[in-house]
C-alpha cells in the first residue's frame, strides 16, 4: 500500500512541476507603463491559511480516483489552491518548475490553502501574476532571476544513435465543454487543463492536450513505475524524468539535439520515486533495511540508465547554465487575512 502511495504521489509531482515552462518576470525592473497595465491584476479577496495535514486513508482513496493532495482549480472567477507548498505556489506564480526555485528548505514542507476571487473581466491567464502580488503582500516575497552554472545530468544520444519512434498520433487541445466520462477528471496547470483517465488495468493516462499524453502504471512485483509517452519532445521527456526522480535529485537537461515528437517508455524504481517525494517535502515511512542477506533496494540510477539504453539514450554528468528564481526574502507565516 505504501508503494502504491509513493507512486501516485510521485505521479502527482509531475503535474505540479513538470508541465510548465521556465519564464520569470523581473518585477523590480518593470516600466511605469507595464506597472499601470498590471495594476488591476490582483485578487479581489483572498484567504491564505496553513493546510491541515491530510487524512492518509482519505488521501489514498482520492489518489485512487486520480486526485492529488495538492491541487489547483480555476473556475470562473474563483481560484482554489489546496495543500500546496510555498515553493509550488512561487513556481506557479512565476511560471517556473519547482526545482528552479531556490530558497529556504521550509518552503518545500510548509503547505497552504488559498481561496481567491478574481476581479470582473479577469481570466485564468491573469492568475499567475495575481499570485505574484498575493505572495508579495502576504509573505513579503522578494525574488530575482539568476543564471547559474551547476551540476546537471545531460540527456544525450548514445553510441549507435537514438532508437526512438516518431509519434504517429497528432495531439489535439482538450475541449473543456465536453462532459467528463466515468473515470475521468480534470486539473488546471499554467499551460492549460490536464485530463486524467483512470484505466481498467490500474494505470493513469495524463492527457496534456496539444502537448501530448503519457501513461503511468505501478508494478508491485518489481516495485517500479512504467511511463509510456505517446508523443513528447526530448525537452519534455527530460523535464518528466527530473520530476519523477530519474536524475538522482539533479536536473536533467536535454542535450540530444533531437527536435521532433517521439514515443518513449522508461521505468523508475521505488527508490527513485521516494527520492522525488522527499525532494517535494513529502516523507513516507520506509521499510527497515534488510539484515538477512535479502535483496536490497534497487539502485534507481542503474535502472533508469538501462531503460534509457534501450531508447538509444544515456545520462552523463555535466554542468550547464540553468535558470533559477532566487528567493531573497520570504516570511514563514502569511499576514492575517
Amino acid at each position: 500500500m505504501k508503494n502504491q502511495l509513493a507512486f501516485m504521489l510521485a505521479a502527482g509531482l509531475l503535474l505540479a512541476t513538470g508541465t510548465v515552462s521556465a519564464q520569470t518576470t523581473a518585477t523590480t525592473q518593470a516600466s511605469t507603463a507595464a506597472q499601470a497595465a498590471t495594476a488591476n491584476r490582483v485578487f479581489d479577496v483572498a484567504s491564505v491559511r496553513p493546510s491541515v495535514p491530510p487524512d492518509m486513508t482519505k488521501m489514498m482513496a482520492d489518489l485512487a480516483a486520480g486526485k492529488r493532495p495538492e491541487s489547483m482549480h480555476i473556475d470562473g472567477l474563483r481560484a482554489t489552491f489546496t495543500y500546496m507548498s510555498l515553493k509550488e505556489l512561487i513556481a506557479y506564480a512565476y511560471k517556473a518548475r519547482s526545482y528552479q526555485v531556490s530558497g529556504p528548505e521550509w518552503m518545500t514542507t510548509d503547505r497552504f490553502d488559498i481561496l481567491a476571487n478574481l476581479p470582473e473581466g479577469a481570466s485564468r491567464d491573469d492568475v499567475p501574476i495575481m499570485m505574484q502580488a498575493l505572495l508579495a503582500e502576504r509573505f513579503k516575497l522578494a525574488t530575482h532571476q539568476a543564471t547559474i552554472d551547476q551540476p546537471v545530468l545531460a540527456l544525450m544520444v548514445a553510441k549507435g544513435g537514438a532508437k526512438l519512434k516518431e509519434a504517429t498520433d497528432k495531439s489535439v487541445a482538450i475541449d473543456e465543454s465536453l462532459p467528463l466520462k466515468p473515470g475521468e477528471s480534470r486539473q488546471d496547470s499554467v499551460d492549460g487543463p490536464i485530463q486524467l483517465i483512470k484505466n481498467p488495468d490500474g494505470s493513469t493516462t495524463y492527457n496534456l492536450g496539444a502537448r501530448g499524453s503519457f501513461t503511468l502504471k505501478f508494478d508491485g512485483e518489481t516495485r517500479s513505475m512504467h511511463m509510456q509517452a505517446d508523443s513528447i519532445t526530448m525537452r519534455g521527456f527530460a523535464a518528466m524524468m527530473t520530476s519523477l526522480g530519474g536524475g538522482e535529485g539533479r536536473q536533467i537537461v536535454d542535450q540530444t539535439g533531437l527536435t521532433g515528437n517521439y514515443q518513449a517508455a522508461v521505468d523508475f524504481s521505488l527508490a527513485d520515486l521516494m527520492a522525488s517525494l522527499h525532494d517535494s517535502g513529502i516523507n513516507l515511512p520506509t521499510r527497515p533495511a534488510s539484515t538477512g542477506g535479502g535483496a536490497s533496494e534497487p539502485e534507481g540510477y542503474a535502472t533508469v540508465s538501462q531503460a534509457l539504453a534501450k531508447l538509444g539514450l544515456r545520462l552523463e554528468k555535466s554542468r550547464a547554465q540553468v535558470d533559477r528564481l532566487v528567493v531573497d526574502h520570504v516570511e514563514k507565516m502569511p499576514t492575517e487575512n
